[in-house]
Protein backbone atom coordinates (compact mmCIF):
# COMPACT_ATOMS: atom_id res chain seq x y z
CA UNK A 1 0.00 0.00 0.00
CA UNK A 2 0.83 3.78 -0.42
CA UNK A 3 1.73 5.71 2.33
CA UNK A 4 -0.51 8.24 4.05
CA UNK A 5 2.02 10.79 3.98
CA UNK A 6 1.12 14.15 2.25
CA UNK A 7 2.82 13.66 -0.46
CA UNK A 8 2.81 9.90 -1.03
CA UNK A 9 0.47 9.98 -4.18
CA UNK A 10 3.60 9.50 -6.88
CA UNK A 11 2.97 9.70 -10.96
CA UNK A 12 5.16 7.23 -13.35
CA UNK A 13 5.81 8.46 -16.97
CA UNK A 14 5.91 4.78 -17.94
CA UNK A 15 8.09 5.98 -22.12
CA UNK A 16 9.33 9.36 -22.69
CA UNK A 17 12.20 10.25 -24.48
CA UNK A 18 13.99 13.43 -22.41
CA UNK A 19 17.00 12.44 -24.72
CA UNK A 20 15.77 14.80 -27.18
CA UNK A 21 17.68 17.48 -28.35
CA UNK A 22 13.99 19.49 -27.62
CA UNK A 23 15.68 19.48 -23.53
CA UNK A 24 18.62 20.30 -24.63
CA UNK A 25 18.29 23.66 -22.99
CA UNK A 26 17.04 22.88 -20.11
CA UNK A 27 15.94 19.41 -19.02
CA UNK A 28 17.33 20.54 -15.39
CA UNK A 29 14.30 22.78 -15.41
CA UNK A 30 11.57 20.22 -16.74
CA UNK A 31 12.32 17.27 -14.25
CA UNK A 32 12.67 19.84 -11.18
CA UNK A 33 8.95 20.87 -12.37
CA UNK A 34 7.84 17.46 -12.81
CA UNK A 35 9.09 16.29 -9.58
CA UNK A 36 7.29 19.40 -7.77
CA UNK A 37 4.05 18.08 -9.70
CA UNK A 38 4.69 14.60 -8.09
CA UNK A 39 6.18 12.70 -10.81
CA UNK A 40 8.36 10.11 -8.89
CA UNK A 41 10.48 8.49 -12.63
CA UNK A 42 10.17 8.88 -16.01
CA UNK A 43 11.04 5.75 -18.44
CA UNK A 44 13.61 7.32 -20.97
CA UNK A 45 13.22 4.78 -24.38
CA UNK A 46 15.78 5.03 -27.08
CA UNK A 47 14.93 5.32 -30.90
CA UNK A 48 18.29 4.66 -32.56
CA UNK A 49 21.54 2.80 -31.05
CA UNK A 50 22.67 6.54 -31.10
CA UNK A 51 20.46 7.05 -28.57
CA UNK A 52 22.33 4.38 -26.32
CA UNK A 53 24.63 6.98 -24.24
CA UNK A 54 22.47 9.34 -24.20
CA UNK A 55 19.86 7.49 -22.79
CA UNK A 56 22.48 6.32 -20.13
CA UNK A 57 24.09 9.51 -19.69
CA UNK A 58 20.47 10.52 -18.53
CA UNK A 59 20.05 7.96 -16.00
CA UNK A 60 23.41 8.49 -14.20
CA UNK A 61 23.24 12.22 -14.57
CA UNK A 62 19.19 11.73 -12.97
CA UNK A 63 19.69 8.78 -10.70
CA UNK A 64 16.65 9.57 -8.79
CA UNK A 65 14.45 10.22 -11.99
CA UNK A 66 15.67 8.42 -15.26
CA UNK A 67 15.27 4.93 -15.78
CA UNK A 68 16.69 3.92 -18.81
CA UNK A 69 15.34 1.42 -21.96
CA UNK A 70 17.35 0.79 -24.74
CA UNK A 71 15.88 -0.72 -28.01
CA UNK A 72 15.80 -0.01 -31.28
CA UNK A 73 12.48 1.52 -33.38
CA UNK A 74 10.82 -0.15 -36.07
CA UNK A 75 11.33 3.64 -37.73
CA UNK A 76 15.05 4.79 -38.68
CA UNK A 77 16.15 7.71 -40.34
CA UNK A 78 18.45 7.80 -43.28
CA UNK A 79 21.69 10.37 -44.01
CA UNK A 80 19.39 13.26 -44.69
CA UNK A 81 16.87 12.99 -41.46
CA UNK A 82 14.20 11.59 -43.60
CA UNK A 83 12.18 8.26 -41.49
CA UNK A 84 12.67 4.63 -42.90
CA UNK A 85 11.69 1.49 -42.45
CA UNK A 86 14.59 -0.45 -39.65
CA UNK A 87 16.71 -2.67 -41.34
CA UNK A 88 18.86 -6.14 -40.39
CA UNK A 89 22.27 -3.91 -39.69
CA UNK A 90 20.27 -1.53 -37.59
CA UNK A 91 19.95 -4.59 -34.82
CA UNK A 92 23.33 -5.96 -34.85
CA UNK A 93 25.22 -3.22 -32.30
CA UNK A 94 22.48 -2.82 -30.55
CA UNK A 95 21.57 -6.51 -29.17
CA UNK A 96 25.08 -6.36 -27.27
CA UNK A 97 24.67 -3.52 -25.82
CA UNK A 98 21.20 -4.08 -24.32
CA UNK A 99 23.10 -6.83 -23.03
CA UNK A 100 25.82 -5.09 -21.41
CA UNK A 101 23.82 -3.09 -19.60
CA UNK A 102 21.04 -5.41 -18.46
CA UNK A 103 21.75 -4.53 -15.01
CA UNK A 104 20.89 -0.79 -15.43
CA UNK A 105 17.94 -0.90 -18.16
CA UNK A 106 14.48 -0.79 -16.80
CA UNK A 107 13.21 -2.04 -20.14
CA UNK A 108 13.88 -3.48 -23.66
CA UNK A 109 12.38 0.07 -25.91
CA UNK A 110 11.29 1.30 -27.40
CA UNK A 111 10.72 -1.76 -29.98
CA UNK A 112 7.59 -3.00 -31.82
CA UNK A 113 5.80 -2.39 -35.55
CA UNK A 114 4.85 0.58 -37.55
CA UNK A 115 3.16 -0.27 -40.56
CA UNK A 116 2.37 3.00 -41.70
CA UNK A 117 2.31 3.00 -45.70
CA UNK A 118 4.59 5.57 -45.55
CA UNK A 119 7.23 3.99 -43.75
CA UNK A 120 6.95 0.34 -44.30
CA UNK A 121 5.17 0.22 -47.64
CA UNK A 122 5.99 -3.65 -48.97
CA UNK A 123 5.48 -6.79 -47.07
CA UNK A 124 9.17 -7.53 -47.07
CA UNK A 125 9.79 -4.08 -44.98
CA UNK A 126 6.77 -5.39 -41.92
CA UNK A 127 9.01 -8.89 -42.36
CA UNK A 128 12.27 -6.85 -41.71
CA UNK A 129 10.37 -5.44 -38.60
CA UNK A 130 9.15 -8.51 -37.75
CA UNK A 131 12.29 -9.52 -37.42
CA UNK A 132 13.92 -7.01 -35.29
CA UNK A 133 11.00 -7.25 -33.11
CA UNK A 134 11.87 -10.42 -32.42
CA UNK A 135 15.54 -10.68 -31.91
CA UNK A 136 14.36 -7.91 -29.39
CA UNK A 137 11.96 -9.86 -27.34
CA UNK A 138 13.71 -13.18 -27.57
CA UNK A 139 16.68 -11.15 -25.56
CA UNK A 140 14.50 -9.62 -23.32
CA UNK A 141 13.40 -13.26 -22.61
CA UNK A 142 16.84 -14.53 -22.52
CA UNK A 143 17.42 -11.45 -19.81
CA UNK A 144 14.13 -11.48 -18.33
CA UNK A 145 13.75 -8.01 -19.23
CA UNK A 146 10.20 -6.16 -19.59
CA UNK A 147 9.55 -4.97 -23.24
CA UNK A 148 8.09 -1.21 -23.79
CA UNK A 149 6.11 -1.46 -27.00
CA UNK A 150 5.51 0.43 -30.11
CA UNK A 151 2.54 -0.05 -32.55
CA UNK A 152 1.76 2.39 -34.53
CA UNK A 153 -1.09 1.06 -37.71
CA UNK A 154 0.18 -2.02 -36.83
CA UNK A 155 -2.12 -2.92 -33.16
CA UNK A 156 -2.97 -6.52 -34.32
CA UNK A 157 0.14 -7.66 -36.02
CA UNK A 158 2.11 -6.69 -32.86
CA UNK A 159 -0.17 -8.36 -30.24
CA UNK A 160 -0.41 -11.20 -32.80
CA UNK A 161 3.83 -11.22 -32.77
CA UNK A 162 4.03 -10.93 -28.77
CA UNK A 163 1.47 -13.64 -28.55
CA UNK A 164 3.88 -15.70 -30.48
CA UNK A 165 7.33 -14.55 -28.21
CA UNK A 166 5.43 -14.58 -25.14
CA UNK A 167 6.97 -12.41 -23.31
CA UNK A 168 6.76 -11.97 -19.72
CA UNK A 169 6.02 -8.33 -19.09
CA UNK A 170 4.59 -5.94 -21.59
CA UNK A 171 3.32 -2.16 -21.97
CA UNK A 172 1.99 -1.44 -25.45
CA UNK A 173 2.57 2.36 -25.27
CA UNK A 174 0.09 4.83 -26.99
CA UNK A 175 -1.89 2.12 -28.92
CA UNK A 176 -4.29 2.96 -31.68
CA UNK A 177 -5.58 0.17 -32.43
CA UNK A 178 -9.42 -1.17 -32.28
CA UNK A 179 -10.20 -1.63 -28.28
CA UNK A 180 -11.20 -5.20 -29.31
CA UNK A 181 -7.77 -5.67 -30.36
CA UNK A 182 -6.16 -4.33 -27.10
CA UNK A 183 -8.45 -6.38 -25.23
CA UNK A 184 -6.54 -9.52 -26.72
CA UNK A 185 -3.71 -7.95 -25.21
CA UNK A 186 -5.08 -7.50 -21.65
CA UNK A 187 -5.88 -11.44 -21.78
CA UNK A 188 -2.30 -11.84 -22.31
CA UNK A 189 -1.69 -9.69 -19.23
CA UNK A 190 -0.56 -6.85 -21.50
CA UNK A 191 -0.19 -3.51 -20.20
CA UNK A 192 -1.04 -0.23 -22.17
CA UNK A 193 -0.22 3.09 -21.45
CA UNK A 194 -1.88 6.12 -21.87
CA UNK A 195 -0.45 10.22 -23.04
CA UNK A 196 -1.79 13.32 -22.48
CA UNK A 197 -2.79 13.48 -26.12
CA UNK A 198 -5.93 11.31 -25.47
CA UNK A 199 -7.99 14.58 -24.98
CA UNK A 200 -7.85 15.52 -28.60
CA UNK A 201 -7.94 11.64 -29.93
CA UNK A 202 -10.53 9.54 -30.52
CA UNK A 203 -9.41 6.37 -28.32
CA UNK A 204 -11.99 7.48 -25.59
CA UNK A 205 -13.47 4.09 -26.23
CA UNK A 206 -10.17 2.50 -25.56
CA UNK A 207 -9.95 4.12 -22.27
CA UNK A 208 -13.36 3.25 -21.45
CA UNK A 209 -12.96 -0.93 -22.39
CA UNK A 210 -9.65 -0.83 -20.90
CA UNK A 211 -9.64 -2.37 -16.98
CA UNK A 212 -8.07 -0.25 -14.88
CA UNK A 213 -6.01 -2.72 -13.70
CA UNK A 214 -4.09 -2.91 -17.29
CA UNK A 215 -3.93 0.65 -17.58
CA UNK A 216 -0.72 3.12 -16.80
CA UNK A 217 0.33 6.37 -17.94
CA UNK A 218 2.88 7.84 -20.22
CA UNK A 219 3.88 11.44 -21.55
CA UNK A 220 5.91 10.31 -24.74
CA UNK A 221 7.97 13.48 -24.35
CA UNK A 222 8.68 15.49 -26.28
CA UNK A 223 5.64 14.15 -28.60
CA UNK A 224 1.69 13.25 -27.76
CA UNK A 225 1.00 16.10 -25.54
CA UNK A 226 -2.83 17.51 -24.50
CA UNK A 227 -1.53 20.74 -27.25
CA UNK A 228 -0.50 19.58 -30.75
CA UNK A 229 2.57 21.22 -31.82
CA UNK A 230 3.66 22.51 -28.39
CA UNK A 231 6.81 20.25 -26.13
CA UNK A 232 5.34 17.44 -24.01
CA UNK A 233 6.67 17.34 -20.69
CA UNK A 234 6.57 14.42 -17.58
CA UNK A 235 4.94 17.25 -15.73
CA UNK A 236 1.89 16.89 -17.75
CA UNK A 237 1.58 13.38 -17.10
CA UNK A 238 -1.77 14.75 -15.00
CA UNK A 239 -3.64 15.22 -17.79
CA UNK A 240 -3.51 11.60 -18.50
CA UNK A 241 -4.64 10.69 -15.13
CA UNK A 242 -7.31 13.33 -15.32
CA UNK A 243 -9.05 12.03 -18.36
CA UNK A 244 -8.41 8.25 -16.97
CA UNK A 245 -10.63 9.55 -13.54
CA UNK A 246 -13.36 11.46 -15.94
CA UNK A 247 -13.40 8.80 -18.03
CA UNK A 248 -13.79 5.75 -15.57
CA UNK A 249 -15.86 7.83 -13.12
CA UNK A 250 -13.37 7.18 -10.48
CA UNK A 251 -11.34 9.66 -8.28
CA UNK A 252 -8.07 10.96 -9.57
CA UNK A 253 -6.24 9.74 -6.32
CA UNK A 254 -7.36 6.01 -6.73
CA UNK A 255 -6.21 6.31 -10.48
CA UNK A 256 -2.93 7.67 -9.50
CA UNK A 257 -1.97 4.83 -6.90
CA UNK A 258 -3.58 2.00 -9.13
CA UNK A 259 -1.48 2.66 -12.49
CA UNK A 260 1.44 3.83 -10.63
CA UNK A 261 1.28 0.52 -8.66
CA UNK A 262 0.47 -1.26 -12.25
CA UNK A 263 4.00 0.27 -13.64
CA UNK A 264 5.63 -1.13 -11.21
CA UNK A 265 4.51 -4.65 -11.46
CA UNK A 266 5.47 -4.11 -15.32
CA UNK A 267 8.88 -2.60 -14.53
CA UNK A 268 10.40 -3.87 -10.90
CA UNK A 269 13.51 -1.49 -11.01
CA UNK A 270 10.80 1.17 -10.02
CA UNK A 271 10.82 0.12 -6.71
CA UNK A 272 13.53 2.06 -5.56
CA UNK A 273 12.10 5.02 -7.03
CA UNK A 274 8.99 5.01 -5.40
CA UNK A 275 7.26 5.77 -1.76
CA UNK A 276 5.71 2.37 -1.26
Amino acid sequence: MFKTTENSLQYVDCHSHLFDDMFNEDLDKVIEKAKDRNVAAALVCSVTVRDFPKVLYLSEKYQDFVVPCLGIHPVQKDEKGEQMCVKHTDISEALSLIEKHKDVIGAVGEIGLDFQPRITPTSEEKDVQRAVLKAQVELANKLNIPINVHSRSAGKPTIDALKELKPASVLLHAFDGRPAVAMEGVKEGYFFSIPPSIIRSEQMKLVKQLPIENIVLETDSPGLGPVKGERNEPSNISVSCDYVAKIKGMKVEDVMKITTMNAIKIFPRLKSFINI
